[in-house]
């Protein structure tokens, strides 16, 4: 009964190391998450003049725009209202910059609808989207119907230059009304350690049940 015994035990071992250390990284997801969802909510500062991906994604942002159309319109959805577009459009700041905004919600009864262009106030956050895989469809620009938010074609369709291009999610309209339905976005990061955790935890458990039962069958032969 000895080596089914070290090789019980060790798998055991070996099981509920691995749900041990899912817990510890659930821990420290948590506290990015927290982390990321603070900056999201912090207070708004001035764009940055040379935005950087790694340090400003998700950044609370304040400005004051001019939106300058044409809208491109990304094809979502909402529960309780079912289908409609997050509207996507160019803007110049203050300083002379144009950037891309998203205005947030529309239904798709109102896709058609003329919104005014004039000047706003807004605070979003600047994103740079991670919405796009091989087995996104290219956009139907004879209807204007976008499948993500891919900010590098956008910016293209806009004919704004730049090398690494972001989108600023705008969260409150301060100033003005676009006719949309700003939404706030999130931290956007799955947290399935609890999960990962159990099913380690449990084949631990059906592990140790198999061990006890093989040595209960190897006992009950030699007796």
């Amino acid at each position: 009964m000895i080596l089914p015994l070290i090789f019980g035990l060790g798998g055991l071992a070996v099981l509920l190391s691995l749900g041990f250390w899912q817990v510890q990284r659930m821990g420290w997801k948590q506290t990015m998450l927290a982390e990321i969802e603070a900056r999201i909510a912090a207070d708004p500062v001035t764009i940055p003049a040379d935005p950087d991906r790694p340090r400003d994604n998700r950044l609370s942002v304040a400005a004051d725009v001019m939106i300058e159309g044409p809208e491109a319109h990304v094809l979502t959805s909402r529960k309780f209202t079912g289908p409609g577009y997050l509207v996507q459009v160019p803007a110049r700041l203050s300083d002379g910059r144009r950037v891309i905004l998203d205005m947030g919600f529309i239904p798709e009864a109102q896709k058609d609808e003329a919104r005014p262009a004039g000047p706003y106030r807004i605070v979003g956050n600047m994103l740079w989207p991670n919405e796009v895989d091989g087995f996104t469809p290219d956009p139907n620009t004879e209807k204007n119907i976008w499948f993500a938010r891919d900010a590098d074609k956008l910016a293209q369709a806009f004919g704004i230059a730049s090398d690494d291009p972001y989108i600023i999610a705008v969260r409150q309209v301060v100033e003005g009304d676009y006719g949309t339905e700003p939404v706030a976005i999130g931290a956007d990061i799955p947290n399935d350690h609890r999960e990962y955790a159990i099913t380690w935890f449990s084949l631990a458990l059906c592990w140790l049940g198999m061990t006890a039962y093989l040595l209960w069958r190897i006992r009950q032969k030699t007796v």
